[in-house]
């Protein structure tokens, strides 16, 4: 492949300090993960954006989480038609072999995939409707939450309420996948609807009673 070139000199430093810290102090941990292979607890559906660290929002070590990332933390809708679907491969993958306990849907603020579903659905962005556009496309996921919120007259209340809808669209979704109900009816799974403020460090998780978002338990903040 004539295409593919040596790594950046910044990601070469910064994997030998990893090699020489991180790694060389819990060598054994890792010897670990490698042989006997991974038994994370929960799946974890984030966006793309560099912004959201999942492993660090929980404070996870390797081994913990299966994290499928994708634009706008999207799950589509069952569809077993032969063709090559990432999302559902993982999603097969950590609930049939790996057979975590938690399924957690994370959304977050200012989020550009479901700005573009946002523009796109409201006529702003007729490239996103085009047929070749990739991205418009997967953003197909996100029109029934843009139906649901349109008429909300506040532009930036609209789009925090459909960056929610991106979770609860995904929620609604998972439930369409033979094995993922399945699990879920048993009580061997548990699905978790999460949204994320990136600027203030805030996580509200969908309480189905209330069929509204609320912040988790805090702490004290320093």
């Amino acid at each position: 492949m004539l295409n593919a070139k040596p790594l950046p000199a910044y990601l070469l430093q910064r994997y030998h300090g990893w090699r020489a810290t991180t790694y060389t102090e819990n060598r054994a941990w890792y010897k670990r993960l490698a042989n006997e292979g991974q038994r994370p607890r929960a799946m974890i559906v984030s966006c793309c954006d560099s912004r959201v660290h999942v492993t660090s929002i929980f404070g996870a070590d390797q081994g913990e989480f299966f994290i499928h990332r994708n634009i706008a933390n999207l799950v589509p809708h069952y569809e077993p038609d032969g063709a090559q679907h990432g999302t559902s491969a993982a999603l097969e993958y950590a609930v049939v072999a790996l057979k975590v306990s938690h399924l957690v849907v994370l959304g977050h603020s200012n989020c550009g995939g479901v700005q573009g579903c946002m523009q796109m659905c409201s006529g702003e962005a007729p490239h996103l409707e085009e047929t070749s556009s990739f991205v418009g496309r997967w953003m197909d996921i996100l029109r029934p939450g843009y139906e649901r919120v349109k008429d909300e007259p506040d532009q930036a209340k609209r789009m925090r309420q459909l960056e929610k809808e991106a979770v609860l669209v995904s929620l609604e979704n998972l439930m369409t996948f033979p094995f993922v109900r399945q699990a879920v009816e048993s009580g061997d799974l548990t699905l978790h609807g999460l949204w994320h403020d990136i600027g203030e460090g805030g996580l509200e998780c969908y309480d189905p009673k209330t069929a509204k978002f609320a912040p988790v338990g805090q702490g004290t903040v320093g």
